[in-house]
């Protein structure tokens, strides 16, 4: 029973460690990519091509697969809705300033919670999608403004984002052998530990 209290603190410096590094501001950037086939392919091409967004995407589906088909359906939903609220919102408001570490925060809380396997209702994963649906969202939206594109773009994003997470959460789920949920559990370990680098570089100018 002595075993939480000494981790306590040890996880309470962690989060500390994280809100830090969120709390250091940069410009928005994003590398938006252009086909020449128009702005709904250049948004798919975007997030196909863009980790930051790629891998929570990803993360997300395999952490609701992992938790059941209708932790599965809400996090559809609620990530996509919340990446096109989102991405509008950056697109009409403009200017956002990121803080640096924003996209590490997903990977570690995404792929730490995958590692570890913990049974997660689906109200929570619900508030989770919605976090990162409208943060990457509005990150997207923003750069697409600043660099005078289209809003169609955000069509190209978030149908994207709708195909990956049902085709990934579907595929999780479907895998009920203990090799299948092992790997998905190492796959989200490396996610946190991306984020775990991510956050370090991003925090590497702070004195």
């Amino acid at each position: 029973m002595s075993w939480p209290p000494r981790v306590a603190p040890r996880l309470l410096s962690g989060l500390l460690g994280v809100v830090a590094g969120t709390l250091w501001p940069t410009p928005a950037e994003a590398h938006l990519v252009t086909t020449g086939l128009g702005p709904i392919y250049d948004g798919i091409s975007h997030l196909l091509l863009s980790p930051e967004d790629l891998v929570p995407v990803l993360a997300i589906a395999s952490l609701a697969g992992l938790n059941g088909a209708p932790a599965g359906r809400r996090v559809l939903f609620t990530l996509t809705v919340a990446w096109l609220a989102g991405g509008l919102a950056g697109y009409f408001t403009g200017g956002f300033v990121r803080p640096a570490g924003l996209p590490a925060v997903s990977f570690l809380v995404i792929g730490g919670l995958t590692a570890a396997d913990r049974r997660l209702s689906s109200a929570v994963l619900g508030v989770l999608a919605l976090a990162v649906g409208l943060v990457h969202g509005w990150i997207n939206g923003a750069a697409i403004a600043d660099a005078g594109r289209e809003a169609l773009s955000l069509v190209g994003i978030v149908t994207t984002v709708f195909l990956l997470l049902a085709l990934g959460s579907g595929f999780v789920v479907s895998r009920r052998a203990a090799w299948a949920r092992l790997v998905a559990r190492i796959a989200g370990s490396w996610v946190a530990a991306i984020g775990l680098l991510m956050l370090g570089w991003s925090m590497r100018g702070v004195s």
